[in-house]
């Protein structure tokens, strides 16, 4: 192999090496942010890992909505029709926010299965609701309400 072919193999394999690693630390960093949509049948079938963010959909249960003492959280269950997730949040809540509202909440769950939320969305008029929580809801057999 002549000396020229050897720097331009050299040169290639250091291109190939470069555009990989760039891939790789795009891949991995892509998976750290990617947050996952989740129902409360799909939270009870699947064993989610403590710490693991996620955004939970469904409707917020009746009776379920309680404020704590510190006046701030506010605890409720989401809902999909047959299971339900304890949710408790810190901070002001959507004027929207009501039970048997539609919501996704972004967060957490911790070891004994307490969501922990860290934003809490509700739908915006009385037609809308999110693709997500809409599709969770007609699977658990609500009708839907177009």
């Amino acid at each position: 192999m002549t000396p020229t072919r050897k720097r331009r193999l050299a040169m290639v394999s250091v291109l190939v090496l470069g555009v990989g690693t760039a891939a790789a630390i795009t891949i991995a960093t892509l998976q750290d942010n990617m947050m996952y949509f989740m129902s409360p049948m799909d939270v009870h079938a699947e064993t989610v890992e403590e710490g693991r963010t996620f955004r939970l959909g469904g409707l917020v249960a009746d009776e379920s909505v309680k404020r704590e003492p510190d006046g701030l959280s506010i605890r409720f269950d989401v809902t999909d029709g047959y299971k339900e997730v304890p949710v408790i949040y810190t901070g002001i809540l959507p004027d929207l926010f009501r039970e048997g509202q539609g919501v996704i909440a972004h967060g957490s769950l911790d070891a004994n299965g307490l969501f922990r939320a860290h934003e809490v969305l509700a739908r915006h008029d009385e037609t809308y609701m999110p693709p997500e929580v809409a599709k969770a809801l007609e699977r658990a057999g609500h009708p839907s309400s177009d």
